[in-house]
């Protein structure tokens, strides 16, 4: 039965010995900490396999932009997150990702009226150093709300992370 998620990075240990699908996995059964922007966005991981991950979420008036629709960062927030996380889980222990690029198109306008959402992502394409993925979201209906593609670079999560030179 899954846990209450709880928020916090990963332990250098976890990145070293599980795979990413075991990360994924732990991430929405509670047994490993989430982002916090996840928790704070109300992001549900759903659904996990290897190479696809599902999150729900019930964007509210928190997350208006001033014209009074969900904000699109909230949007591209939560299609960066799937296509992530369905990247990040096929990767062997060890490696990790960083988003390169994304782009997203918005197709209908959310509102408090639209309910929950959920966010699919698929990976596209993987090899040693570069990951491809897209993701759409759709509301209960099915009716397409946005959709996105991203470009991931994959690299060894042994390799210190240091600031980029001056």
């Amino acid at each position: 039965m899954p846990q209450t998620p709880f928020e916090g990075a990963l332990s250098p240990n976890a990145l070293h010995s599980l795979s990413g699908l075991e990360i994924v996995r732990g991430m929405r059964d509670g047994r490993l900490p989430v982002p916090p922007l996840v928790l704070q966005f109300g992001f549900r991981p759903a659904e996990v396999e290897a190479g696809r991950v599902v999150f729900s979420a019930t964007p509210d008036a928190r997350h208006y932009n001033p014209l009074g629709t969900v904000h699109g960062g909230y949007i591209a927030t939560l299609l960066d997150t799937a296509m992530g996380c369905a990247v990040h889980s096929k990767l062997a222990a060890g490696h990790a990702y960083t988003t390169l690029e994304f782009k997203v198109n918005f197709t209908r306008a959310i509102t408090t009226a639209t309910g929950e959402v959920r966010a699919e992502g698929k990976l596209l394409h993987l090899s040693r150093n570069i990951a491809t993925a897209e993701a759409r979201l759709c509301d209960e209906s099915e009716r397409l709300l946005a959709h996105a593609t991203t470009t991931c670079l994959i690299f060894s999560a042994a390799r210190p992370r240091t600031a980029p030179p001056a």
